[in-house]
């Protein structure tokens, strides 16, 4: 078992708060993670909450893999997988390389919109449903630790759920101008 798949086997609220200040590649574009928001197995606001469908298959599958899904309709969301029927959705990353190619997707250059949403984020690194169940460890993906390893982090309530919502189970940057909604005092 790699050290990345390691990572991933333990709760994901833990991974969420812990993928904070970690680089995320994919392709020729790239940023820091910002912001996430973890989904346990038994958390009624979680995809996997009611068992596997083909839709959410690869929330059951091994850790580190990659789970993607359409938004209302409109939006490509990336999750990470960690233990069976749990991930985390990657919300926002401060984009750092391949900001011309993100622009060009995003039709912005407003820097700090490139990436600051999790349907923005999938657009500006061109993520796709041709992405579920990719593992993290492999190309087009790069996914690398946080080179401070005591980064700041702050909590509060998820985004856009109308289940399960008191649990602070979002995660994000202190002080970020990138996340796709500020936090709580």
């Amino acid at each position: 078992m790699s050290n990345l798949t390691q990572f991933f086997a333990q709760d994901a609220v833990d991974v969420a708060r812990h993928l904070i200040g970690w680089h995320l590649q994919v392709g020729d574009s790239g940023g820091v993670i910002v912001e996430t928001e973890a989904y346990r197995d038994t958390d009624e606001a979680s995809h996997a909450f009611r068992g596997q469908t083909p839709r959410n298959a690869a929330m059951f599958g091994p850790p580190a893999h990659i789970y993607v899904y359409r938004s209302y309709g409109i939006h490509w969301c990336v999750n990470f997988v960690c233990t069976t029927g749990s991930a985390v959705l990657i919300r926002a990353v401060e984009p750092d390389n391949g900001l011309a190619l993100m622009s060009e997707r995003r039709g912005t250059n407003d820097l700090r919109n490139l990436c600051s949403g999790p349907g923005k984020l999938c657009q500006a690194l061109g993520i796709d449903l041709s992405f579920n169940g990719l593992p993290l460890d492999r190309p087009p993906l790069r996914l690398t630790a946080a080179t401070d390893p005591a980064v700041a982090v702050v909590s509060g309530r998820r985004i856009g759920i109308s289940r399960n919502v008191e649990p602070l189970w979002r995660f994000g940057l202190k002080g970020s101008a990138f996340l796709s909604r500020r936090f709580p005092n």
